[in-house]
């Protein structure tokens, strides 16, 4: 296939994607608008956006690419046969970080991007083995969960450990060129004349770091770290790295203090600083309650996770990003419709029947699970059932084995959905609704999970309270039976792990 074929096929996917998501987005917001128009009076208006930089260019515009796609392929073949192709100047948009301060984003043209997602491809499939195979971004043959595997499985070999954790200040925005150059040029990395005119066109107009955004910019990242990697692996260290995030262990202290000798002649050759305030440094990983000479934890956080000798949990931030989206959702549709005066809320129960608690528990079961019933993963379990597909959000975290954990948070989410019930209850009373003696109303939590379990909605279960505990158990199934990649969310490379 010619270089003006490939690059249609890479526009058109690129668009279809962009297109899918915004139609996605539609559907969304129409089915929100039809639930609130349903469960309030005054439901406001449906208002559907664009992102803004639509109107800054056409080849912004999914569907205005798509029409065009021949046309376009064709233009950027002939400019890059020419060696003249230089990307448009992009768009630079700001985001907030969970932890404070910004993050700015680099949005290309869909063509540009379409360029970049090939290149990167090209890149990849002959350059792949050059990497360390403890580097486990922006990969198609490792992702997030062997980093979390890996890590486990080693550490649960010594009931001690010291670890080394440490993050960068504004990685993508600080690497230095003439490094960068460097191990592209002198680390076997197979890099036609063509591609590096690509790479430079894309740096074009920087005099540092690599534009965040673009697909090229991921093979960049990982090229910029080879040294790093190399280095710790002739050292003897066992370490992971998912772009700029970095832990390295040993079980020996000497070890883990030329760890830090390494990290930090990285960052003075590729002139990326340390952050110093979300790098712990060196510690001593050890199970709770053994003695240490020195400052020790029984967990550190990694993606998402934490991990100690024993186990793996989700970490606290996460954990309370999901509390928080399951208390919204009930408090969305339990309380907040009965809260002004007069009432806005239209969905009032009535023999024992409340169509605003079925939502809510749908709704979680859909965040946590995906859509998935509770018999769907009892027969998975059993063998009866020999494929689930995981959506939810538990299906980003599939290496989980805390129990203890998952079952206290099983105890949170029936003590949150008793508060919100009676928090209904007393609301419906001010509006002169007494329901206390009626279902949901005059269940006790302790008898919540059998008495919504049997209240069946159109002869189904549907009533049934998620469980954190039971889906790690089909998560666990489906880790054995068909292996990490076939159990993790279709979406893993692309969650905000460290950002929860």
């Amino acid at each position: 296939m010619n270089l003006e074929l490939l690059l249609k096929e890479r526009i058109v996917a690129e668009c279809t994607k962009l297109i899918d998501r915004h139609h996605a987005y539609h559907n969304h917001l129409h089915l929100e608008w039809l639930r609130n128009r349903g469960r309030i009076a005054d439901a406001p208006a449906k208002e559907v956006k664009v992102p803004e930089y639509w109107a800054l260019d056409p080849k912004y515009n999914p569907f205005h690419v798509r029409r065009n796609a021949t046309a376009i392929a064709m233009s950027i073949a002939r400019k890059l046969t020419a060696r003249s192709y230089v990307p448009h100047a992009p768009h630079y948009k700001t985001i907030p970080k969970p932890g404070g301060g910004e993050r700015e984003l680099t949005i290309y043209q869909i063509p540009d991007a379409a360029v970049s997602s090939y290149f990167y491809g090209r890149l990849l499939a002959k350059n792949r083995h050059r990497f360390s195979s403890f580097s486990y971004a922006y990969r198609n043959d490792r992702n997030i969960h062997f980093a979390i595997q890996d890590i486990a499985v080693d550490l649960a070999q010594n009931g001690r450990t010291f670890i080394a954790e440490f993050d960068f200040s504004d990685f993508f925005g600080s690497i230095d060129h003439t490094f960068l150059f460097a191990q592209l040029h002198e680390n076997g990395f197979l890099v036609s004349e063509e591609e590096e005119d690509v790479i430079k066109a894309f740096l074009n107009g920087r005099d540092r770091g690599i534009p965040q955004g673009t697909s090229l910019s991921l093979f960049l990242a990982n090229l910029v770290c080879w040294k790093l990697d190399k280095t710790l692996e002739k050292a003897g260290l066992k370490f992971a790295r998912y772009a700029d995030d970095t832990v390295i262990w040993s079980p020996t202290y000497a070890a883990i203090c030329e760890s830090f000798n390494i990290v930090d002649a990285f960052s003075r050759e590729a002139k990326v600083s340390i952050n110093v305030k979300k790098s712990d440094g060196i510690s001593l990983l050890a199970k709770d309650g053994l003695a240490a000479e020195i400052a020790s934890k029984s967990s550190f956080n990694f993606l998402g996770y934490a991990i100690g000798v024993d186990r793996v949990s989700i970490r606290d931030k996460t954990i309370q990003r999901i509390k928080k989206q399951v208390s919204y959702l009930l408090y969305r549709n339990l309380v907040q419709p009965l809260k002004s005066t007069p009432l806005k809320g239209l969905v009032i129960p009535a023999n024992n029947r409340d169509k605003a608690l079925l939502t809510a528990i749908m709704q979680i079961r859909r965040y946590l699970y995906g859509g998935l019933l509770h018999r769907d993963m009892v027969a998975y379990i059993k063998g009866r059932r020999k494929t689930l597909h995981f959506k939810g959000v538990m299906s980003f975290y599939p290496l989980l084995d805390d129990v203890e954990q998952l079952r206290a948070l099983d105890g949170w989410l029936l003590s949150a959905i008793d508060r919100c019930v009676q928090a209904r209850s007393r609301h419906l009373l001010s509006h002169g609704f007494d329901r206390r003696h009626s279902f949901p109303f005059n269940v006790q939590r302790k008898d919540i999970l059998a008495r919504y379990r049997r209240k069946l909605v159109a002869g189904k279960p549907l009533l049934e309270v998620p469980s954190f505990k039971l889906i790690y158990r089909a998560l666990q199934h489906g880790v054995v039976e068909a292996g990490i990649e076939r159990v993790m969310h279709p979406e893993s490379s692309k969650y905000g792990y460290g950002d929860a």
